[in-house]
């Protein structure tokens, strides 16, 4: 079953709504100026302006010229033998990079359990190890530090911790 663009689209904006309507429902945290009220609606509004961009056709011309620019490079019986039957089981790499998350992060700390979720999604999705390997080591770096300083959020430490 395939959904229109403009389905997906009104879902993810409904979806945003609820979440920043949900985030402003949080008391705020005296004396700081961000609580946690702040984090759900950022990301709703992520997800509205999103929604909306998808749901209005905002870019689909880019994906019509990606579909044509590989349907002429490539052929997709070819690409799912040379992958295998156990290619399509790739969609079960990030719920089990979530349980990976839940089950290691407290003895390896956030840094190093995020680095290798990092550095698997990217190689799992056809990443080059040269761009895989950076971004692994400054993505969780990046996001440590906006939920330790920005949001006062306490990640687990492990066995590198951060110096601030």
């Amino acid at each position: 079953m395939r959904l229109s663009d403009r389905v997906t689209g009104l879902f993810l904006v409904g979806l945003g709504a609820l979440s920043a309507y949900g985030g402003s429902l949080l008391p705020p945290v005296h004396g700081q100026p961000v609580g946690p009220n702040v984090f759900p609606i950022v990301v709703g509004v992520g997800l509205v302006i999103c929604g909306l961009m998808i749901a209005l056709g905002i870019g689909h011309t880019f994906e019509d010229e990606a579909e044509a620019d590989l349907a002429a490079h490539s052929n997709a019986d070819q690409t799912a033998t040379l992958h295998g039957r156990l290619w399509n089981l790739r969609v079960l790499i990030p719920p089990g990079l979530l349980l990976f998350y839940v089950l290691a992060s407290e003895r390896l700390g956030f840094i190093l359990t995020a680095s290798l979720m990092v550095l698997t999604l990217c190689l799992a999705l056809g990443g080059r190890l040269r761009l895989a390997l950076p971004l692994a080591i400054l993505a969780p770096i990046g996001v440590h530090l906006i939920f330790a300083k920005l949001l006062r959020v306490a990640l687990p430490i492990g066995l590198i911790p951060m110096p601030w």
